[in-house]
């Protein structure tokens, strides 16, 4: 680890802190300049140039690109561009005005609050200051100077009190990674008290700073500053010591974490495109997912007002470790601490990474792993078998990935010490909106320019989990027998009768199967004694790819059975009469059941037996009796054959209408379905065209299994592989479900030991032929909206039209026990 000697003098606290933690790691401190160091530690930024030449197995505790939220000045100006496309969510940082730049649009507010007799007090904090330097509070904005650098903001004059003082909070946070983005609350902080009880301002107390002041380095110089050791005394205290003060008071202390959490979360959501970014730019051809160089801990300074509200103040990227009384100790070594045993430095890794750099050199020496270049003469077979090629390259690079995120999720799971992760959070939902705004700012930030950024942020692999890629990778294997002309037969469940295939339009419900972050400069080196080597605990790297693909233990195959992974439940040979029947599924020979690339761990997937039946193991529900998880899939399948896709504007009969004119004229539509869904739309609005049916699908399975986190039901599992099965490969899963030829998606379940019961693949198979519906209204709906498809102007049809009144209709559906479900369920417009 590193930390320079120069200026140590001037920030002896700091050092003290760090060594102490330091030595309690058994790490050692090296020479100023040893470029060999596992860990750089500095006070202050760090040039782009520095982390550029970092070695793999190296760490440095600051990003580039933080100080876009670190400095003030970067704050305002980057909060102010969120406001704008997400203002709901962006409330929690008072109006904030930037001079000179925005000097006039400042006295336009001033103008308008006087002629609406209203009298405001403002906060004038330097743009690049710290520490309570400079700031000073004013009511007579006319003298406030036009060409000095600087921001304005409103103050918060009803804040929540204790004692009678003011108070804020500096809670810290720890970035370990922003390639994906990892982020970690330290559950304990400090509480910075002002030392004059709180009056509201006034033209006679504005100068009283600490009074309106909470910093420490500005009360600390009061007489009436109290260094009481005791937990419920004093100006300074603890968080820890807070949230017991709330929750004896009878405050809400949950929504008040998850208030703090969100308002970290989303202040790193607008950092994230700038500081990617520059990461990305001091370190090209890092893969994505590969271990950061980077980490840093941030001191967010938040301030409360009388309805607990958090509000944003600041972000310190290099808060002060000084420890002046011993509530600063207890506090400050413990952030340290748990952060560098979540950073999971080892003394291993440079020489692991040595290993890894000789392997990367003899595979570019030998051309190992490089793929075939393609000439202006090569014919179209050699063409698909490189896209092939390339495609099952990027699924196992990916896999790769996901393996890896996988074992470092697991030791950040056995090291969080005192912090909890917030990013990415468990909350599927929670997760979706954050996502969700991260989009929106790289589109606010990077638009125009970081395409290759863009283009992977949409890249529908980002959001597969292990099973769905190794789905997918079975399916590049399928492909490239039928390739290479070996004869396979295609296999599925077992039936006991061969379905009817139905004819163009015979059949009204089976019509979808027709076509199938500035200080002094202090830094030191510290290097991890050689014994961590035989201590270390830590987890191996990812597993290798170049030897057999295998499930790992947190991809269980089998879910609702615990028999062998080779028996497949017997499918029904009569569907239910109001379920599309689906063609013949057959069996390919035991010979191609799966390569030897592919190959998977029987022991490796099965879940445990528990004898405690109705409990949840491995984040699968379980059931008290088979015979209650049948009932439940039964009522699934039931009101999922009574929905109906609904056009906008139209009645249900003009809605089937529609769909039967598709129908009948299927050789004029075919081309333009196939051009709207696989050329002009884009991944992203792809899927988000099966989320209209995804949303919709999930809150049916939320009422009827009475259980909100669906992603822990094995049908929807099921259903999740099916939509991931649609969207594999740009797009065509889906198409192939409008056509003869091509793979259907039931081969999804054929090369796989996870027991699916006959209603279950119905609902399946009525999933999928709603996912059909829908995509044949939004296009309908599109080319009567814009008139027709092909003379749209560019890009024009990207971007989705008011879907807001397309929605599903289902009839009545009584539940047992009696209960009706909504006739209607909205969707959310893509």
């Amino acid at each position: 680890m590193s930390h320079s000697i120069n200026g140590i003098q001037s920030n002896e606290s700091v050092s003290l802190t760090v060594r102490i933690v330091i030595n309690e790691m058994d790490f050692i401190k090296t020479r100023d300049d040893d470029e060999t160091a596992n860990l750089i530690w500095n006070d202050s930024a760090v040039q782009h140039e520095k982390i550029a030449e970092l070695r793999n197995y190296q760490r440095i505790n600051h990003f580039p690109g933080m100080g876009e939220i670190c400095r003030k000045d970067c704050l305002a100006r980057n909060m102010a561009k969120m406001i704008k496309c997400q203002p709901q969510e962006y409330s929690f940082i008072p109006k904030t005005w930037i001079f000179p730049a925005e000097y006039t649009q400042f006295q336009n507010y001033v103008k308008e609050l006087r002629r609406k007799r209203k009298q405001k007090t403002f906060i004038v904090k330097p743009a690049n200051g710290a520490m309570g330097h400079g700031i000073s509070l004013i009511r007579n904005c006319e003298k406030l100077p036009a060409q000095e650098h600087f921001i304005v903001q409103e103050y918060l004059d009803k804040p929540f009190l204790m004692e009678g003082y003011k108070f804020d909070l500096r809670i810290y946070i720890l970035v370990t990674s922003c390639d994906p983005l990892r982020i970690f609350l330290y559950n304990d902080g400090l509480v910075r008290m002002g030392t004059e009880k709180y009056h509201a301002p006034s033209e006679a107390n504005l100068s009283q700073l600490y009074m309106h002041l909470t910093n420490y380095s500005v009360n600390k110089h009061n007489e009436n500053f109290e260094r009481d050791e005791t937990v419920d005394k004093g100006s300074k205290r603890s968080i820890s010591w807070f949230t017991e003060f709330l929750r004896t008071n009878d405050y809400d202390v949950a929504k008040f974490w998850g208030d703090v959490s969100e308002l970290v979360v989303k202040t790193l959501i607008v950092a994230e495109p700038h500081v990617l970014h520059a990461y990305r730019m001091c370190r090209p051809g890092q893969p994505p997912g590969s271990d950061s160089v980077c980490f840093e801990v941030l001191g967010f300074d938040i301030i409360l007002d009388r309805k607990l509200k958090p509000w944003l103040l600041e972000i310190n990227r290099a808060p002060s470790f000084g420890t002046d009384q011993k509530i600063d100790y207890d506090v400050k070594k413990g952030v340290l601490l748990n952060a560098l045993k979540l950073l999971n430095i080892r003394a291993s890794d440079k020489k692991r990474n040595l290993a890894q750099q000789k392997a990367e050199a003899q595979r570019r020496l030998y051309g190992h792993g490089s793929m075939k270049k393609l000439s202006a003469a090569s014919s179209d077979w050699e063409k698909q078998r490189h896209t092939l090629e390339r495609r099952r390259e990027e699924l196992k690079e990916r896999l790769a990935q996901v393996r890896k995120q996988i074992s470092r999720e697991e030791h950040e799971k056995q090291h969080l010490g005192n912090y909890r992760r917030i990013y990415p959070p468990d909350d599927k939902l929670l997760l979706e909106k954050y996502e969700s705004l991260l989009s929106a700012a790289f589109q606010t930030f990077l638009a125009g320019r970081a395409a290759s950024l863009q283009k992977e942020m949409n890249n529908p692999l980002k959001r597969m989990k292990e099973e769905d890629i190794l789905d997918l990778l079975e399916q590049c294997e399928l492909d490239d027998e039928k390739l290479m002309g070996k004869s396979s037969r295609q296999r599925g469940p077992k039936v006991g009768e061969r379905e009817k295939t139905h004819k163009l339009g015979e059949n009204r419900e089976n019509r979808g199967h027709m076509h199938q972050r500035p200080l002094k400069k202090c830094r030191m080196h510290w290097k991890p004694p050689i014994k961590s080597l035989k201590t270390s605990t830590a987890p191996s790297a990812s597993p290798s790819l170049s030897g057999p693909i295998r499930r790992s233990i947190s991809c269980p195959r089998s879910i609702a059975s615990l028999s062998s992974p080779n028996e497949v439940r017997a499918l029904s040979t009569r569907p239910s009469p109001t379920v599309p029947v689906a063609p013949p599924l057959v069996r390919p020979s035991s010979a191609t059941l799966r390569s030897h690339s592919l190959s998977r761990s029987g022991s490796a997937h099965r879940v445990p037996h528990s004898n405690s039946l109705g409990t949840i193991h491995s984040n699968i529900v379980r059931y008290s009796t088979k015979e209650q998880e049948a009932e439940l899939v039964r009522q699934t399948l039931a009101v999922l054959t009574a929905m109906r896709i609904r056009f906008p504007g139209k009645t249900e009969e003009e809605a089937e209408g529609v769909l039967d004119e598709i129908l009948d004229n299927w050789k004029y539509h075919k081309p333009k379905v196939a051009s709207y869904w696989l050329v002009k739309l884009d991944s992203t609005k792809q899927r988000k065209v099966l989320d209209i049916v995804r949303t919709n699908v999930r809150s049916v399975l939320q009422r009827i299994w009475k259980e909100p986190d669906v992603e822990s039901l094995h049908l929807y599992r099921l259903f999740n592989r099916v939509f991931n099965r649609l969207l594999w490969s740009h797009g065509q899963g889906m198409w192939n479900c409008f056509s003869n030829t091509g793979s259907s998606w039931e081969t999804i379940f054929s090369k796989s030991s996870e027991v699916v019961s006959p209603q279950e693949l119905q609902c399946c198979r009525r999933l999928v032929q709603l996912c059909r519906d829908c995509l044949l209204v939004v296009y309908k709906f599109v080319s009567e909206s814009r008139g027709s498809l092909t003379g749209l102007k560019k890009d024009s049809d990207l971007k989705f039209p008011a879907l807001s009144s397309l929605y599903l209709c289902q009839k009545t559906f009584a539940l047992s026990p009696p209960q009706s479900l909504k006739d209607i369920i909205f969707i959310r417009r893509p």
